[in-house]
């Protein structure tokens, strides 16, 4: 089959924020503890109680931002449970994700602790559901404020002078649902009210986050973005790809080509969400003020057999690692309007980077993509347009080849194209306009022919990136690109 992409390395149509490659780590199932904290006293090496080996496996993606406490957790999270000493602290019922007992050793300082090591800018999202605005307002004074005070200097007590920077905060989660289930012109009353109170404090600015829609609730966008535009900066949008349904979901491993179809179809939805719930923003942000900020995005497959469904553990195999890629490609498209993308979850948990058992580590194919890709982060976005045969199964159908490209401030060109059938090579003609001469090109691919291929504790290479010199005909004006079935490739052009 022929395809043809047409790119303009001198038209750049915006950025590819940093932040749509942001990441979600929940108090959920084994995400923080076991996944990310395991305690100083641990035998598993670690630093300040964060182990090591995901630490630095975490550092090579260059993780832009990282949200926490929730999801769900976070409206029936108590921030002040979790600072002091540890042994002091308050044990708590995991109510939303497994009825588990935690013992808050991961809290406030150790968030941050983590932020830091990471080099990565903290989100934070605040109880709305269950906690009351003094609560909210008594948090960020703790966590920003620098004079005296009695949370600032209940901050000092605790063994830390400095304020932390903090500059995403979000005012809630999923309020039309587990975060108190309300109505949108009830929830755009109670953002009014609680933002008010998340103040800035010295030089520390805060970038207020409403919770946002779930999937296609558009009317939810036109009631908050009205009601209570001018008093956000960020709106969030929760989607995820489910094959099969919430009640009928489908396993992350042993499935066959309808799934395979079905869920890359899924995956492709989020562009339709996003065009859709931009148009209701247009209306009352023309100006694009207000950034989409997708904090929850993924698959949802069952969880593995012989795990605590509440912990939402499953595999991760080539199949999440396209759906990965064609979300990166989206968010791209939609840069103007989207500011921040967080993964579910990091560690352990649903399409996660990593997984751990005991002192075990592995990488996804998920984690590969997303170190693949960072090339794209804070790059110029270039105009292109592609022409490509279908995917099709029954009367439906899909694009089979999906493209993005950027351009980095030193003039290196990243493009990076997947191949979604899993039957058929893909043979792309990529045209060239705006180089000055003919470019000098590498790449790299992460592919497998078996459609279910994943890591595992015993075998954790199976998948990972290799090069790839699969182009041809290399001049100023294009190349051919060949990419195997199931492919996420990314070439490098030296103009």
């Amino acid at each position: 089959m022929k395809h043809t992409v047409t790119l303009n390395a001198d038209l750049p149509v915006g950025t590819i924020s940093r932040h749509l490659y942001g990441h979600f780590a929940e108090h959920l199932g084994r995400c923080i503890y076991e996944g990310i904290w395991v305690g100083e006293d641990s035998p598993i090496p670690n630093t300040q109680g964060i182990r090591n080996d995901v630490l630095e496996a975490l550092r090579q993606l260059s993780i832009p931002v990282l949200r926490w406490p929730g999801g769900c957790f976070a409206d029936e999270y108590h921030w002040k449970d979790g600072v002091g000493p540890r042994e002091s602290r308050k044990r708590m019922v995991n109510t939303h994700w497994g009825g588990v007992v935690e013992n808050n050793h991961f809290g406030t300082h150790e968030f941050f602790t983590l932020c830091e090591l990471l080099g990565t800018e903290p989100y934070i999202c605040g109880n709305v559901g269950s906690g009351a605005v003094q609560e909210m307002q008594e948090w960020v004074e703790y966590m920003t404020f620098d004079g005296e005070s009695p949370m600032a200097n209940w901050r000092r007590e605790n063994g830390r002078d400095k304020p932390w920077r903090l500059k995403y905060f979000g005012v809630g989660n999923e309020n039309w649902g587990c975060g108190g289930n309300m109505r949108p012109e009830y929830y755009a009353d109670e953002y009014r009210r609680y933002q008010t109170y998340v103040r800035n404090y010295g030089e520390n600015r805060i970038y207020k986050i409403a919770g946002g829609p779930n999937v296609d609730d558009y009317k939810w966008t036109e009631v908050l973005m009205k009601e209570a535009g001018r008093h956000m900066d960020g709106l969030s949008l929760h989607y995820y790809t489910l094959p099969g349904g919430w009640d009928s979901k489908r396993p992350a491993i042993g499935f066959d080509e309808d799934e395979w179809f079905e869920t890359m179809r899924k995956a492709l939805d989020m562009d339709e969400l996003i065009t859709r719930h931009s148009a209701v923003m247009d209306r009352y942000d023309p100006d694009k003020r207000v950034g989409l900020i997708v904090d929850e995005w993924g698959t949802w497959f069952q969880v593995e057999l012989g795990t605590n469904p509440g912990f939402l553990y499953q595999q991760n195999s080539l199949r999440d690692a396209l759906v990965a890629a064609l979300h990166f490609h989206v968010f791209h498209r939609h840069c103007d309007r989207v500011h921040m993308a967080n993964i579910a979850q990091t560690v352990n948990v649903l399409q996660a980077m990593v997984l751990t058992e005991g002192s075990k580590m592995l990488l996804t194919p998920t984690y590969h993509v997303f170190e693949m890709f960072k090339v794209h982060q804070d790059a110029a976005a270039l105009s292109l347009h592609t022409e490509t045969e279908t995917y099709r199964s029954g009367d439906q159908s899909m694009p089979q080849v999906s493209v993005s490209a950027s351009k980095r401030e030193n003039g290196l060109i990243h493009i990076s194209l997947c191949n979604v059938h899993p039957g058929s090579e893909a043979t792309v003609s990529l045209r060239l306009r705006g180089l000055a001469g003919t470019p000098a090109v590498s790449g790299r691919i992460l592919t497998h022919a078996d459609m279910n291929a994943h890591n595992t504790f015993e075998r954790p290479d199976t998948l990972q990136p290799q090069a790839y010199d699969g182009y041809s005909d290399v001049s100023r004006d294009g190349l051919s690109v060949t990419l195997p079935p199931m492919s996420v490739a990314v070439l490098e052009l030296r103009d």
